[in-house]
């Protein structure tokens, strides 16, 4: 099949989908000897910035643009590592918090240096302006913003 004549061509998802299936690929290479994928990095990245208390889940899962079992999911093996713990907020028993345990702490840690490669790789390869326009340009597309407008959004006649 030739480079330019793929779906991916004419449908912005097919080609984000594609493109984002070939970087994790890339990056999962770099930071294997962490023992974490791109995801797993990307979640404990998140719970990293939370409080001392924990990220709440549902916050957690609006932040990654996953649903709860997503989220529950990857989680998962994440706790049964004992890189994460779930634990009750203090306030509202009802609310499950993630926080990192100090194995994932140092797992994150280590993680770090490998993702700095990849980033650093694609940086070189990508061109680092065109790589920070893209971050930018893929952040907008993640907002509830952007899902409000495309659900609005109507489709020019004949278009």
């Amino acid at each position: 099949m030739k480079e330019d004549n793929g779906v991916w061509m004419h449908c912005t998802n097919s080609a984000i989908r594609r493109a984002a299936r070939q970087l994790g690929q890339l990056y999962d290479d770099v930071i294997e000897p962490s023992g974490l994928r791109g995801t797993q990095f990307s979640l404990l990245s998140q719970i990293a910035l939370a409080s001392d208390d924990g990220a709440p889940l549902k916050l957690l899962a609006e932040a990654l643009v996953m649903d709860l079992s997503a989220l529950g999911h990857t989680l998962k093996p994440l706790a049964r590592d004992g890189l994460v713990e779930l634990v009750a907020d203090t306030h509202d028993k009802r609310v499950k918090r993630a926080r990192l345990t100090a194995e994932g702490r140092s797992r994150l840690s280590q993680a770090r240096l490998l993702w700095q490669d990849a980033q650093e790789r694609f940086d070189a390869a990508f061109g680092k302006a065109r790589s920070a326009e893209m971050r930018a340009l893929l952040g907008a597309v993640s907002t509830p913003d952007f899902a409000r407008a495309f659900r609005a959004a109507k489709p020019a006649a004949g278009g």
